[in-house]
C-alpha cells in the first residue's frame, strides 16, 4: 500500500511539474477591447485560455472608450488592442511607429435606423432630416459623411447631426419622440429594437459602401500590436492570430454558444448577441488582404479629413505581414 501511495504521489508531482513547465513556456499576452462588436470575435479565445487550451495565456481588459486603452498600450501595459481602424493610424503617426496593424477584425456594423415611419427609403430622402449619432470625429462620422457626399449631400448643409456620447443616450431620446432617425452600430441596433417596437433598419451603411465599388471596404475596427512586442514575440503573435481566427469562426458558426460567451465576458446579454452577431461582420483578415482593405479605407478617410488618420496615410511598415 505504501508503494502504491508513493507511486501516486510521484505521478501527481510529475504532472504538476509538467503543467508548470507548460505554463512557463507560454507567452502572456495582455489584450484590450471595447464593449461592443470589436470584442465579440475573441470570446472563444478568452474562454479557451481560461481552460488552458491556448498556445498563449491571455488577459483581457474591456473599456467603454478607446482612450482608456491607448495610454496603457503605449506604456507597455497592454500588448494588443481591438479598436477603431483609424485609431491605429493615429497612434502609429503620433508614436513614431510604436504600433502596427495585424488584422481587420470588424467590417461595417453601422446602420441607419428610423422610428415611427418609413420616410427614409434612400440617401436622398435624408435631405433636411436630423440624425442622432455617436462617434463624432471617428468612424461613424467619417463613414456617414463619405456616403452622404457620394449621394450629393453633406452634413450641416443637408443633414443636421445631433451628437451623443453613448448609444443608450440616443435610444432614451428617441423613446420620447414620435419619429426620429439615428446612426447606431450593432449590437446596439438590436438593443434599441428590443426597447422601441417601431424601430426599423432603413439603410445598411456597409451595403451602401459596397455599392459604390470604389476599391475599398468599410472597416470598423482592427487589431493593433505594440511594435516592440511583435518584434520580441513573433511566434507568439502568429499563434495568437491563428487562435483569434479560430475564435471568429466559432462565433460566426455557433451563434447560440457564442452568445453565452459574449454575456459571460460582459459585452452584451446573450439574447441580444444571438440576434446581433450575424449583422456584426466579425472577421479576421490578415496579410496582403488586410493591407489592401485598410489602405483603401484610409484613402477615403484621408480625402475627407487628414486628421482622421493622424495627418498622413501610414506606409507599408504599418502592416504586420509576418504571418
Amino acid at each position: 500500500m505504501k508503494k502504491i501511495i508513493s507511486c501516486i504521489l510521484a505521478l501527481v508531482l510529475t504532472l504538476t511539474v509538467f503543467s508548470a513547465a507548460l505554463s512557463e513556456g507560454k507567452t502572456s499576452i495582455r489584450l484590450g477591447g471595447l464593449k461592443g462588436p470589436t470584442s465579440i470575435g475573441m470570446v472563444k479565445l478568452l474562454d479557451d485560455s481560461e481552460k488552458g487550451l491556448t498556445a498563449n495565456e491571455y488577459q483581457f481588459t474591456m473599456a467603454g472608450s478607446a482612450d482608456q486603452l491607448t495610454a496603457p498600450l503605449l506604456k507597455g501595459e497592454l500588448d494588443i488592442l481591438a479598436v477603431p481602424a483609424n485609431l491605429g493610424s493615429i497612434l502609429y503617426n503620433r508614436s513614431n511607429g510604436a504600433v502596427k496593424m495585424i488584422a481587420v477584425n470588424t467590417l461595417g456594423v453601422i446602420y441607419l435606423v428610423e422610428k415611427g415611419g418609413e420616410t427614409v427609403t434612400d440617401w436622398e430622402s435624408l435631405r433636411g432630416k436630423t440624425v442622432f449619432s455617436t462617434g463624432k470625429g471617428s468612424t461613424p462620422e467619417y463613414a456617414f459623411s463619405y456616403l452622404l457626399s457620394a449621394h450629393g449631400l453633406s452634413i450641416d448643409t443637408d443633414v443636421t447631426m445631433e451628437w451623443k456620447s453613448e448609444p443608450t443616450e440616443i435610444v432614451a431620446e428617441m423613446s420620447t419622440m414620435d419619429s426620429a432617425v439615428a446612426l447606431l452600430p450593432q449590437p446596439f441596433v438590436t438593443v434599441a429594437q428590443s426597447q422601441l417596437a417601431d424601430l426599423r433598419v432603413a439603410l445598411d451603411l456597409t451595403a451602401s459602401w459596397d455599392e459604390l465599388d470604389n476599391g475599398s471596404r468599410m472597416i470598423t475596427a482592427g487589431l493593433i500590436v505594440r511594435t516592440d512586442f511583435a518584434l520580441q514575440h513573433p511566434e507568439a503573435l502568429a499563434a495568437f492570430l491563428n487562435e483569434y481566427a479560430a475564435s471568429t469562426r466559432f462565433v460566426n458558426e455557433n451563434t447560440d454558444d457564442a452568445s453565452l460567451l459574449v454575456e459571460k465576458y460582459g459585452i452584451v446579454k446573450a439574447a441580444v448577441a444571438r440576434t446581433a452577431i450575424p449583422y456584426c461582420n466579425i472577421v479576421c483578415i490578415t496579410g496582403a488582404e488586410m493591407k489592401d482593405a485598410v489602405s483603401g479605407y484610409f484613402t477615403v478617410l484621408f480625402d475627407q479629413n487628414p486628421a482622421s488618420l493622424g495627418g498622413s496615410i501610414p506606409g507599408d511598415e504599418f502592416y504586420w505581414m509576418n504571418e
